[in-house]
């Protein structure tokens, strides 16, 4: 069975968007998702009816809309359609107003407007993730919030860009490579700021196949060069006491979190 679920609103849709897939994804069944950000006027809103409504012809169920909308007229023209609908945020802004005695006033775009100074946060992390990767220079360790560590390919790089560019984190990263296995310890530079590292680790099959992608049919790619690397890698970080987590089974999201978690960083998110 596929259903189709409908992201929409007068602003960007990604409070729609999240909370639309949070909710289905407890769920075992087909979705394709459609997110349609800026419904801001009346045509577009019946345009998109029309949309929705075609849909339900063509597959004979109903669309579920998840939707944030500031304009409640424009809702009810998304709402009047052959859909399932969803105001994904009255649930919560109902119970505030009625606890607190007072009115909801919902501002276009205010919840993903720019916030000058956690805006520019985020920037300064992106900067600093790019300008630190891949062990490019140490220099900078001591301005990091954390220090991203393990063998290649485990996963650094992506998660310290979503770091910087979701949360503002300034995200370091430093890769443990082949030279370094007869003798694995930490450099000077991170054993000066050991209290921000967190290592990454990785099944070793799913690391071959990573690699496999890169340089097939290489020694860094074989599987035994993968179990040799995991193993030592993970052996130091017990040694040292380095925090670290299994990337395999994990979103770049769901990996994010557990060290935002466990490293108890700041965000710089909203």
């Amino acid at each position: 069975m596929t259903r189709t679920a409908f992201y929409i609103s007068d602003g960007t849709a990604i409070t729609a968007e999240t909370i639309g897939h949070a909710t289905l994804s407890q769920y075992d069944f087909d979705i394709e998702h459609i997110t349609v950000p800026f419904i801001e006027s009346e045509d577009k809103a019946l345009q998109l009816q029309r949309q929705i409504n075609r849909r339900y012809k063509t597959t004979g169920h109903r669309p579920f809309v998840f939707h944030t909308f500031v304009d409640q007229s424009l809702a009810s023209t998304i709402c009047d359609s052959n859909s399932i609908c969803f105001d994904v945020l009255k649930p919560f802004t109902n119970k505030i107003s009625e606890q607190l005695n007072i009115t909801a006033n919902p501002v276009k775009h205010r919840t993903h407007s720019i916030k000058e100074h956690k805006y520019d946060a985020r920037i300064d992390a992106m900067n600093f993730a790019l300008a630190n990767d891949d062990g490019q220079t140490m220099e900078n360790y001591d301005n990091a919030d954390v220090i991203l560590v393990g063998v290649s390919r485990s996963g650094k790089t992506p998660t310290s860009i979503y770091l910087a560019l979701q949360y503002g984190i300034k995200a370091a990263n430093y890769p443990f490579i082949e030279e370094d296995m007869e003798n694995l310890v930490l450099p000077e530079a991170l054993k000066k700021n050991k209290k921000k590292i967190f290592g990454l680790t990785i099944e070793p099959a799913r690391l071959a196949a990573i690699r496999h992608e890169r340089y097939a049919n290489s020694k860094y790619a074989s599987i035994r060069q993968c179990r040799m690397e995991l193993r030592e890698v993970e052996r130091m970080y017990k040694s040292n006491k380095i925090p670290f987590i299994n990337t395999t089974h994990f979103s770049v999201e769901e990996i994010s979190a557990k060290i935002i978690s466990q490293m108890k960083l700041e965000r710089y998110n909203h």
